[in-house]
């Protein structure tokens, strides 16, 4: 998993709320178990048109933001099905950070687990987040996870609070197994101990 350290780039606003899975990426693309070539399908029912070319009036096809980092979302995004390719697909687009007021607890979770940082602010932050992102190509944000800021385009400072294990995780890039793997020397220790005594 990449480490998430600082993350600085133009943010993408999505005023909608109770974004599900299922839009985020829908169940057509399903079907691997592969984290690569998701990004294509991302938004794909909001991205497209039903004749497959692009819908100009959606906001990542926009110019400013087609290589956004950062998302500016609703309330409760994430919500609906616990399919672990919603972050693979939000990954494989090139975004590592979403903010908003609440997620779904799993998608939250499993954000966590694919190196995109979550972050939940309170309504009057977002609502400025959602001005900032509304600018543009000049709506670009400035994120230290070491920190917990967020930096605005005209240099205000907003602190968001983590969990200080997520905050790990992040930092140094470690998944649940990562974290398993820095206990090795301990866990093989335990294991010899066993295979002295007679136990394996």
């Amino acid at each position: 998993m990449d480490k998430f350290t600082t993350l600085e780039g133009v943010a993408a606003p999505m005023r909608i709320i109770n974004v599900d899975t299922d839009r985020i990426i829908p169940k057509q693309y399903l079907k691997t178990i592969k984290r690569t070539g998701l990004g294509k399908g991302l938004f794909s029912e909001m991205r497209y048109n039903d004749d497959g070319s692009e819908n100009p009036d959606f906001v990542l096809n926009r110019p400013a933001y087609r290589n956004t980092k950062i998302l500016v979302v609703g309330d409760n995004f994430g919500c609906g099905s616990s399919r672990e390719h919603a972050p693979w697909a939000l990954t494989d687009f090139g975004i590592r950070c979403v903010i908003s007021t609440s997620f779904a607890d799993i998608f939250f979770n499993n954000c966590a687990k694919n190196g995109i940082l979550a972050i939940v602010v309170s309504p009057e932050d977002l609502e400025k987040l959602f001005e900032d992102a509304e600018r543009g190509a000049n709506a670009t944000l400035s994120i230290d996870l070491a920190a917990q800021t967020i930096k605005g385009p005209d240099g205000g400072t907003l602190h968001f609070a983590i969990d200080a294990g997520r905050k790990e995780s992040l930092l140094n890039g470690l998944d649940e197994i990562g974290l398993t793997l820095k206990r090795a020397p301990a866990i093989d220790a335990y294991e010899a101990k066993l295979a002295a005594r007679g136990f394996a």
